[in-house]
């Protein structure tokens, strides 16, 4: 008769290491990376680098000098680096972007315990942190062709319809934004590989831009903008999925999907911002904790009958 092993959870184990998964999520964050060097030149490779420099050395730094164990090897700062770049104008300065990295990295992210503890995405987070400090460079945009002028959501809050770009512009990204969001088709090639590896479940990008769609047709916006302006697609498979600020259970990840669908067009339909999804992840990160215990499933308890 074999052995009955008695032990605290989990029983269960499989081979997605920590940084199995971040290593997937690099390689669909690949083609909008290639993506961003065609359309905005070789500075954006530049603030992408710096960023994961920045993010990976401040981490190693930190926890050397709090002795902790070293976690710069599960590449999730090399994950932060790259979505901060990715929500970062290509011309903004470096050493505001780097600034961005270690609001990311120290204060979001290690102060409150290291991965798995943050309470809020830290490239979310920082961006919020930098459109407050730095509002001039962080809304200055600039286009493929070098001149810069507004996005296609800022023509859209004027009125300026007229200056929009094609919807063929929009889907490759060839117009003003931020240098990791603009290229649907390469951040969609990047969240169906997600899917396809099952890093991500569909229940919040489809919550999430299934919303803004019917907000915008109840609202009589014209959708595929609203679907392919600022960083909806990116917002949805790359940064409202992340597992320790986001719900883990289905219906928990469709109501933060809902949640933030509603507070990204409330902001661009009716706030002072053209864009509004990272307040959106931001706030529904704050919410997460309520959501997981509204949704968490409660064991069925038997009893003998009296």
């Amino acid at each position: 008769m074999s052995k009955l092993i008695m032990s605290p959870s989990p029983h269960f184990f499989s081979g997605n290491t920590t940084q199995r998964i971040m290593l997937d999520v690099i390689i669909a964050l690949a083609p909008a990376m290639v993506a961003s060097v065609i359309n905005y030149g070789l500075r954006s490779l530049l603030v992408i680098a710096v960023c994961v420099a920045v993010c990976v050395l401040a981490e190693w730094i930190f926890e050397k000098i709090c002795k902790k164990e070293n976690t710069i090897s599960d590449l999730s700062a090399v994950v932060t680096g790259i979505l901060l770049a990715f929500n970062l104008p290509v011309s903004i300065p470096i050493w505001q972007a780097v600034i961005g990295c270690l609001v990311a990295i120290v204060i979001v992210k290690q102060l409150f315990g290291g991965i798995g503890q943050n309470f809020a995405n830290p490239a979310i987070t920082a961006r919020v942190v930098m459109l407050t400090a730095f509002s001039g460079s962080m809304t200055t945009w600039t286009f493929p062709d070098a001149v810069t002028g507004a996005t296609p959501l800022a023509l859209i809050s004027k009125g300026e319809t007229d200056a929009l770009p094609s919807y063929l512009d929009m889907f490759l990204g060839r117009h003003g934004g931020c240098l990791g969001e603009t290229c649907i088709l390469a951040l969609l090639l990047g969240g169906i590989y997600l899917l396809v590896r099952r890093v991500i479940s569909w229940h919040t990008p489809v919550a999430f831009i299934g919303t803004v769609v019917v907000m915008s047709l109840l609202c009589g916006k014209d959708v595929l903008y609203q679907l392919m302006g600022g960083g909806l697609i990116l917002g949805a498979f790359f940064m409202a999925t992340d597992y320790a600020t986001t719900p883990a259970t289905k219906w928990g990840k469709v109501i933060f999907g809902i949640g933030c669908g509603l507070v990204t067009v409330l902001i661009r339909f009716w706030g002072n911002f053209p864009e509004g999804v990272s307040f959106s992840i931001l706030l529904m990160n704050i919410l997460t904790p309520y959501i997981s215990k509204l949704t968490r499933q409660k064991p069925l308890i038997g009893g003998a009958k009296k």
